[in-house]
């Protein structure tokens, strides 16, 4: 799912770049920005109400972290809550170095939490005993290319 997501950070990145440069559609680039948005958005949430509260209750000792995590995945809704604004409003007068600063805010602040999180709990996620997930993927571990 992260790569996913850094993929679909980068296209937008570029899509936001020939918006600002004149080459894309103003209503592309807010659909780009919408769907890599909510897919964003329902990642964190499934992690947060699925994936975290099962580790806490298999991985005691993880609490910090995913709160830690918790904490991260508030900053990057902020994040993204802005730059949805930013993008709602694109238009010829919109500034550039605005947009462009916000995009490259979210691309680290996601580096810097996926790294964390690939560290911290890739290992416990492996052996995590949950059952249901053998039978049906939750969707914040599905892409949009991937069937449940």
């Amino acid at each position: 799912m992260h790569l996913w997501i850094r993929e679909e950070l980068a296209a937008l990145r570029e899509d936001t770049n020939a918006y600002l440069a004149g080459g894309a559609r103003p209503r592309d680039l807010r659909a780009h920005c919408l769907t890599f948005c909510s897919a964003l958005n329902r990642h964190h949430v499934g992690e947060d109400d699925g994936a975290f509260p099962e580790l806490a209750r298999q991985f005691p000792g993880l609490g910090p972290v995913l709160e830690e995590l918790r904490r991260d995945h508030r900053l990057v809704a902020d994040s993204l809550r802005r730059l949805q604004a930013l993008l709602d409003g694109a238009d010829q007068q919109t500034d550039p170095v605005v947009v462009r600063s916000e995009l490259d805010s979210l691309a680290a602040l996601l580096e810097t939490h996926f790294t964390y999180e690939e560290k911290r709990i890739a290992s416990a996620l492996n052996a995590l005993n949950a059952p249901d997930w053998d039978r049906s993927r939750p969707g914040f571990l599905l892409t949009g290319d991937t069937e449940p």
